[in-house]
């Protein structure tokens, strides 16, 4: 899955393809060049994955979901709208959450930049992955100094 956004205006170099790139994908699937910047944003390290294997470039576990707010929402799909709320609150008024989305932000001017994320059944687990992922992206974008 990625998410783009064109032709966006930048005091900053853009990178090569002029716009705005973030990718999510699982940390179980092959590392690839075309990855870029790989973030791992879970809370906790995945099991069975090895620093070399995982390929990963930074690791924001900060910028996951609170575990209160991920024990709340529990994989129901009918509380999406608002886990999405909550974890927006919770990327804009933590500080330390609020840098590394802004970290991020800065990475996917430059270049590519992929979120990983660690759940090993995504039929199972769609919706924790993708919320917090697409939330995250949502409110990093609205955070970039563009």
């Amino acid at each position: 899955m990625a998410f783009t956004m064109f032709d966006r205006p930048s005091k900053q170099q853009m990178n090569e393809d002029n716009e705005i790139t973030i990718h999510v994908k699982r940390i179980y699937e092959t590392p690839s060049p075309e990855d870029g910047v790989r973030i791992l944003v879970d809370r906790l390290w995945p099991r069975r994955v090895s620093k070399e294997r995982a390929a990963i470039d930074e690791w924001m576990k900060e910028i996951a979901p609170s575990p209160k707010l991920r024990i709340w929402f529990g994989h129901r799909p009918e509380r999406f709208a608002t886990f999405a709320e909550k974890y927006a609150v919770e990327l804009a008024q933590d500080p330390i959450r609020y840098e590394r989305a802004v970290r991020i932000c800065e990475l996917a001017v430059q270049k590519h930049v992929t979120l990983v994320y660690a759940a090993k059944d995504p039929a199972h687990k769609p919706c924790e992955c993708s919320a917090g992922l697409a939330c995250s992206f949502l409110t990093i974008v609205s955070l970039c100094p563009l």
